[in-house]
């Protein structure tokens, strides 16, 4: 079992220009990534438009992804479809779905990335539960500060099971254990404090904390309280070796 967190910020993003064949830059940095992970993540990261930039369309072939906005408003096109966003509007975009995004708006669209590869049915080990089916298939736009936790397997098929905002009062505490699940906390409003063990991390906007299998963590808010993005991502047991020969 691993039991170290992985601490992250979004002080220091590298700039990518072009992403997904459009002209404009992109702000863009890695919170966490699968080699550090038991579970199904391929990666959770930030990114940021300026105004006017583009994060150009494209087909997911491979991976599902889910986009929480942070900051700002914009325009994401499904599958050639516009739609408005903001704020707090979570997007899910499953296997087979083209998707773009492009900030409208005057201010910096920050966004939240979770990206996973989609499970392959026919390629499932027999002795672990099959993929989910989702109840809606493709893509779906819902606002996560108006509707609560949401189940992505209304469109997703891998193992996220939960996404939310949570909202901590000043000096409210909140534990979390990494017990056949992975989470992974996102700052977006507030300040206060993590502990792991002998690990105390200042929480505050713009930084991350994930718990890989194994490990756990207390959350305290400060004065102003503390809000975060809250992602539990299922991780399903290896198989049980059999009797050797």
């Amino acid at each position: 079992m691993r039991s170290a967190v992985i601490v992250a910020d979004t002080r220091g993003p590298a700039d990518v220009h072009g992403v997904h064949g459009t002209h404009g830059l992109t702000h863009w940095t890695c919170l966490a990534r699968r080699p550090g992970l038991h579970g199904g993540w391929e990666a959770v990261e930030w990114a940021s438009l300026p105004p006017g930039g583009v994060s150009g369309e494209h087909l997911h072939t491979r991976t599902e992804e889910v986009y929480v906005l942070l900051t700002g408003r914009g325009e994401v096109t499904l599958d050639g479809h516009p739609h408005p966003v903001g704020a707090g509007d979570v997007i899910l975009t499953g296997l087979g779905t083209t998707h773009g995004l492009r900030n409208t708006g005057a201010e910096a669209l920050d966004w939240l990335v979770i990206e996973m590869p989609a499970p392959d049915p026919d390629r499932h080990p027999a002795h672990l539960p099959r993929p989910r089916t989702p109840i809606m298939r493709h893509a779906v736009v819902t606002n996560l500060r108006r509707v609560g936790p949401i189940d992505p397997g209304v469109v997703l098929t891998g193992p996220l099971v939960r996404l939310e905002v949570v909202r901590l009062a000043p000096g409210a505490r909140a534990s979390l254990a990494a017990d056949g699940v992975e989470h992974t906390v996102f700052v977006t409003a507030g300040r206060g404090r993590a502990a792991a063990g002998d690990v105390r991390v200042p929480m505050e906007p713009g930084r991350s904390v994930t718990l890989p299998l194994g490990s756990s963590a207390a959350f305290t808010a400060g004065n102003d309280g503390l809000e975060y993005v809250h992602a539990v991502l299922l991780v399903t047991p290896p198989a049980t070796g059999g009797a050797s020969e």
